[in-house]
């Protein structure tokens, strides 16, 4: 969860914590100024790089979950739209160059306070390599993805549409809400 406001990042002075007049939860409201400090879901956004019938993926060298495999993924930064986030991330986590296609899965995680956003992408060479959070990168076949190393269930929930979509032959989007297990 997130730490407590303490204080109001217009003015400095100190903040309550109350429902506002006309809404319905409680916010980070300051009586000094009049600013309501609202929390809002965070974006994950990334990409489903594909190479021929491989997939990229790269395991990790940050926390959470260090050593394990994941989609190229990160925060979205403020002042960027999704897709450049999504390429952004790419480039950082495997230093891989895509043409990004359609966006393809959404999964709200609401224990988690985010969003994740995956497009389905496509490499443009194979000239990938560990990014700086990243301690190796790998292209796998559907039969190659190592299930029980990956690091986060919406990447597994977004490989399996994948692969499923895939041997259908038909791609469609997917959302959903990943609920506590």
């Amino acid at each position: 969860m997130d730490p407590a406001i303490n204080y109001c990042c217009t003015c400095g002075a100190p903040v309550a914590y109350r429902i506002p007049p006309g809404d319905s939860r409680p916010r980070h409201l300051c009586d000094a100024c009049g600013a309501i400090h609202y929390r809002n879901p965070r974006l994950v956004v990334g990409t489903l790089p594909e190479w021929e019938d491989k997939i990229l993926l790269c395991r990790r060298a940050i926390d959470p979950r260090y050593g394990k495999w994941t989609l190229p993924a990160g925060f979205m930064e403020n002042d960027e739209t999704v897709p450049q986030a999504a390429i952004r991330e790419t480039r950082e986590e495997a230093n891989a160059r895509v043409d990004l296609h359609d966006m393809y899965s959404l999964i709200s995680v609401p224990q988690a306070n985010q969003v994740h956003v995956f497009y389905r992408s496509r490499l443009k060479d194979l000239e990938f390599s560990p990014g700086e959070e990243t301690l190796e990168t790998a292209l796998f076949s559907e039969s190659e993805i190592p299930w029980e190393e990956i690091a986060f269930r919406t990447v597994a929930i977004t490989l399996r549409h994948f692969f499923a979509d895939r041997t259908s032959g038909s791609f469609g989007f997917h959302a959903e809400d990943l609920l506590p297990s």
